[in-house]
């Protein structure tokens, strides 16, 4: 995952669904880039079709408790270790960028995206809340009518709507 200040996620066949391992090794590899003076700038990038549908349901129920669940998340939280970084930081995204792929994205200082994205908060359909900093990160760039429409309606923006808004900066072919 890390190659000097890029980082890709890399689990193309599911869609780069963030698991509890590649969150682990996000936070970990943001807390060395932080650290490291030698980094400047920090990109981040999906591999295959999309940028990051979100995070992997197949994980969803698997603590032994929801308390410690979330005590997990807030403990290795890649959107406060983003929000962290102190360092310019580029998200391209591409594809589904779904649930925690756009709010992540939105903690960053530059959001670059394909004209291919769909952007969209399922979670409630799901019967969930948006969860890896989406009611932070979002409100943050497009304000948070904008933020509670994604989050109640379900439904999804392309990526010239999300530039009209301000939740991405640039779109490219």
């Amino acid at each position: 995952m890390l190659t000097g200040s890029a980082f890709t996620l890399t689990r193309a066949d599911r869609l780069n669904a963030l698991d509890a391992r590649m969150r682990d090794e996000l936070v970990e590899a943001l807390a060395v880039a932080r650290a490291d003076t030698g980094i400047k700038r920090v990109e981040l990038r999906g591999e295959g079709r999309a940028f990051c549908a979100g995070g992997d349901l197949n994980e969803f129920g698997t603590r032994p408790d929801p308390a410690s669940a979330h005590l997990i998340r807030l403990q290795r939280s890649v959107g406060r270790t983003l929000a962290r970084l102190g360092k310019p930081t580029t998200t391209y995204v591409h594809g589904a960028t779904v649930g925690s792929g756009i709010e992540l994205a939105a903690f960053t200082a530059t959001v670059a995206a394909a004209a291919d994205t769909r952007i969209a908060l399922p979670e409630l359909g799901l019967g969930l809340i948006p969860g890896a900093g989406g009611t932070v990160s979002l409100p943050q760039r497009i304000g948070r009518r904008r933020t509670a429409w994604l989050a109640f309606s379900g439904c999804a923006i392309d990526a010239a709507t999300a530039l009209e808004w301000g939740l991405v900066d640039s779109v490219s072919p």
